[in-house]
């Protein structure tokens, strides 16, 4: 049975709405009977079947922001696009809320995907995803099981299986490291299971420590201010069951990633802590339609909304050589 989700019907993102789209709201369905709920936005005037892209992250973020905002953009530029809430986020269904999957997530992707091959208006042959930051390895992770995705960009790629097991910078990759880290989250299930709720961490630190790193400033900067805010965004307003960590710890992504023979795209900031996974992913690709892009002094976040900084016309020629 579908879930019955209450959708916001206004104009609620935080960026402004675009007079060269039509934007709609809209839901799917993914295999875990999880009912996700979309924006989809169309360039006006287009006519037959067109290249369609779906797009969701960051971690932690919601449709109406970051993955908004690619999506809206590159509908201007000819694509039918498709900015999702991953399941147990946003408006999207799924309980318990606030948790997160490797499986379920990539999953997500492959659903976006089923839904748009059978739009009248979509060229099924022609279908590409975006995924920022977090979902920036989920992207990769779908990329390499479904063979119906034709080009991928990994933007600000941020690799949380790699985070979880061996903490931020590589500094806790230890066998006794992640012994101790699944000791305190089983520990933490079994305090969940007598209080009758999941304990949740995790999101952006309110108030910002004056020794905060810098990543931990850029997220605050965006997240916590009214330049990337949002109401339903688990960054802006509270965190992730904690538990659900352990999934990551155990089932890494982008096993295969070097049998992925679509394209690849995968972008990132010069100054974004996040590097070091892009790199590291890109490494494991294969093939020579993979393609690396720096962008230089930008930071993590500036590549979730500083339309000046983030490639739009870079992806969008890409997604044109390749969903052809």
């Amino acid at each position: 049975m579908e879930e019955k989700l209450v959708l916001t019907q206004e104009w609620d993102k935080t960026f402004p709405k675009s007079e060269k789209v039509t934007h709609q709201k809209v839901i799917f369905h993914n295999r875990y009977g999880i009912t996700l709920a979309a924006d989809l936005y169309t360039p006006k005037n287009a006519a037959g079947k067109l290249s369609a892209i779906a797009v969701c992250g960051p971690f932690g973020a919601v449709k109406e922001q970051a993955a908004g905002l690619y999506a809206q953009t590159m509908a201007e530029y000819g694509f039918l696009t498709m900015a999702f809430d991953p399941s147990f986020t946003g408006e999207s269904g799924g309980l318990p809320r606030y948790v997160a999957s490797p499986d379920i997530n990539t999953e997500d992707f492959q659903a976006a995907v089923d839904f748009l091959s059978i739009q009248g208006n979509v060229d099924p042959e022609k279908i590409g995803i975006i995924g920022i930051c977090g979902w920036g390895g989920m992207a990769l992770n779908a990329a390499a099981i479904d063979t119906r995705i034709k080009a991928t960009v990994a933007s600000t790629m941020y690799d949380m299986t790699r985070v979880n097991a061996k903490g931020y910078f590589d500094a806790e990759d230890s066998t006794q490291a992640r012994y101790e880290k699944r000791k305190a989250l089983n520990a933490q299930r079994i305090a969940d299971y007598k209080s009758g709720e999941y304990a949740l961490a995790g999101g952006v630190v309110d108030p910002l420590p004056e020794d905060a790193p810098f990543f931990v400033k850029d997220y605050y900067d965006y997240y916590k201010t009214e330049r990337g805010y949002h109401v339903r965004s688990l960054n802006s307003n509270g965190g992730w069951n904690i538990t659900s960590s352990l999934s990551f710890l155990n089932m890494p992504i982008l096993q295969y990633a070097d049998e992925i023979r679509s394209a690849v795209l995968v972008i990132h900031g010069e100054k974004a802590h996040s590097c070091y996974f892009s790199r590291d992913a890109f490494a494991k690709l294969k093939g020579d339609n993979k393609e690396l892009l720096m962008i230089p002094d930008a930071v993590h976040t500036d590549l979730y909304d500083q339309v000046d900084v983030i490639p739009f016309e870079k992806m969008a020629a890409f997604f044109k050589a390749h969903l052809r």
